[in-house]
């Protein structure tokens, strides 16, 4: 694709204090202007020409000329980014540049990047490049993919192409959003996309993965995952291995029954299903009971998965078993729920599976980011998988065969003595919800959740957001019922409960804490982390700032006051020689980078 580097707006370098009033503005702007008139960003566009500084002309579909910038389609269909130049333009420089080319960043799922531009020294120079609204959405969750020089970001029904070192809108799709839903797919929550080739591939709250045309943002197919009215969703960010494209379904806790597939990038085909629920009679199914609970199991598959392309094993999580709370109709482990299951890409085949939290009963899902590392593990070089489980445990397995090596807490927990040489929980009497309740930690919640985790090669260290509290968990004798959650019970603050947000550095050879940075407040953001090169790792912060810590010591570099509700992991790139690190606001979209140099 020809272009490069941008400029874009004008460099302005706003303090904490200016930036207050400014958002304080945009959402009084937002709230007040019609919808026709609050949507600048919407691409304009002409067929003609641009003048080009070095002579000659670009010919196409001219988008967004400005002051500053321009957008030229061609008729190839590539898109080439232009910046100003006196009367004329010139191509911005894209390279040297470094893609952000899926939702964690990699296959490995480890939201660690190797640039180094932004480090230790200088992070405190940090400055807001542009921001991006996507106005009248209950919760942005996305993290943005960066594919030379385009960024792609979504809300829920929603994608966007975006030139990544301006903002500037170049194409959008959207479609409207769906009534009748039920679970996190009535909120309104998408994670993100996944791109292969020409073709940018998303899901719908209503479960169906569509595919769009990298340039023009046009629908190339649209395949039903499932029926919504069986309370099926998606959020997930689709994860491309080879020719397919994997997603999982949502609405976890309305009895459904969980799957993952695999589709054809090209047609939208389906190649294959993998059920969470074994159906009546196959291996899984004795660890049920009740044929009506095990129909309707839950088990869904919200989070994107990671794959090792040299054992061919694609990775996922599974969720949490219904009715949530109440275990008494679902006796025995409750398969393939809670657990990662290892698949053969192609076929769909589970090659091993590990079970975190067999017959849960505190919704206690294990879809947390699945990271694979290649290190040293008791004096051995190992193919590992680790995880910070929503259990409260952090766990070290073999990702060859998911043999378990290691598990040990990471917050105060009080409903396992510990893990067995198997890994398997050593329950605790008394931590079973009862119809009086019962406190146990971690909350529901988790001691950890979805948000992305980080291993950093360099320290060694494994990051996450870590959650100490409690809950009081009510289990109730509940049936399931059409458009409605299946919780089979409920759950509270436990009296005199802490409630607060950790980041926390883990040495993955012991599971020991090196370091804990305490966040203010009581615990309400979503936000996960990414660790660098440059030896920082980037969270948004409970208070509402976007903030840096020093990866080696949790010593906070830096910080800007945003004042927003974090639901969303940062990420990095590179474009023209400059990084940039961005993440996901209510509001929208933020992109900041060093002053030019």
């Amino acid at each position: 694709m020809p272009g490069g580097r941008a400029g874009g707006w004008p460099r302005f370098d706003p303090a904490s204090a200016e930036l207050t009033p400014l958002i304080a503005y945009l959402k009084d702007l937002a709230a007040a202007a019609p919808p026709a008139a609050r949507d600048p960003r919407a691409p304009r566009s002409r067929v003609g020409s641009i003048p080009l500084a070095s002579g000659g002309v670009l010919n196409g579909t001219v988008l967004n000329e400005s002051g500053f910038d321009a957008q030229l389609r061609t008729a190839a269909g590539d898109i080439v980014l232009l910046r100003r130049d006196g009367d004329a333009f010139r191509e911005a420089a894209l390279e040297p540049f470094a893609d952000w080319p899926s939702y964690h960043g990699s296959d490995t799922a480890n939201r660690h990047s190797p640039l180094g531009q932004i480090d230790r020294d200088n992070v405190g120079q940090l400055a807001l490049q542009w921001f991006f609204p996507i106005p009248d959405m209950p919760m942005i969750e996305g993290t943005p993919v960066v594919i030379e020089g385009v960024m792609y970001v979504t809300a829920v029904n929603q994608v966007y192409a975006l030139d990544a070192t301006t903002g500037r809108e170049i194409w959008r799709y959207a479609q409207p959003r769906t009534e009748g839903l039920v679970g996190d797919p009535a909120i309104g929550l998408n994670r993100g996309v996944a791109v292969r080739g020409n073709l940018v591939f998303s899901v719908t709250d209503h479960a169906h993965v569509i595919a769009l045309d990298r340039f023009t943002g046009g629908l190339v197919w649209d395949t039903e995952m499932d029926d919504y009215r069986e309370h099926y969703g998606a959020v997930v960010a689709p994860l491309v291995v080879g020719d397919l494209v994997i997603a999982g379904i949502s609405a976890g806790d309305t009895g459904l029954r969980g799957f993952l597939d695999a589709y054809h990038a090209e047609t939208g085909e389906r190649a294959w299903r993998f059920w969470t629920i074994p159906a009546p009679g196959e291996p899984g199914s004795e660890t049920w009971g009740d044929p009506e609970v095990l129909r309707r199991g839950c088990g869904a598959t919200w989070l994107t998965g990671s794959y090792d392309a040299e054992l061919d094993l694609l990775y996922w999580a599974t969720g949490n078993p219904c009715p949530d709370m109440n275990g008494d109709r679902r006796p025995g482990d409750n398969l393939w729920t809670n657990s990662v299951v290892a698949l053969r890409p192609r076929s769909g085949e589970m090659v091993w599976y590990f079970q975190f939290t067999p017959h849960d009963t505190h919704d206690w899902d294990a879809q947390e980011p699945l990271l694979l590392i290649d290190e040293e593990f008791r004096g051995e070089p190992r193919k590992l998988l680790v995880q910070g489980n929503r259990n409260g445990f952090f766990y070290v397995l073999d990702r060859t065969n998911g043999r378990f090596l290691l598990g040990e807490p990471f917050v105060n927990q009080t409903w396992a003595a510990g893990l067995d040489d198997s890994g398997r929980p050593i329950v605790l009497p008394g931590s079973v919800p009862t119809e009086e309740g019962t406190d146990v930690c971690p909350a529901i919640y988790g001691a950890t959740n979805w948000w992305s985790s980080s291993y950093h090669p360099g320290t060694k260290l494994f990051y996450l957001m870590a959650l100490e509290s409690c809950d009081t968990y009510t289990k109730a004798d509940e049936q399931w019922q059409r458009g409605r959650n299946w919780m089979g019970g409920t759950t509270r603050l436990a009296d005199g409960a802490p409630n607060r947000k950790y980041i926390r550095a883990l040495d993955i050879q012991t599971g020991r804490t090196v370091w804990s940075y305490e966040q203010a407040g009581e615990a309400h953001t979503f936000s996960g982390v990414l660790s660098t090169d440059g030896d920082v790792v980037f969270f948004g912060e409970n208070s509402g700032a976007f903030a840096a810590l020093d990866a080696w010591s949790g010593e906070p570099l830096w910080h800007v006051q945003i004042n927003q509700e974090w639901r969303a992991s940062p990420m990095t790139y590179m474009v023209g020689g400059r990084q940039y690190v961005a993440i996901a606001s209510r509001l929208g979209f933020w992109s900041f980078a060093l002053p030019d140099m």
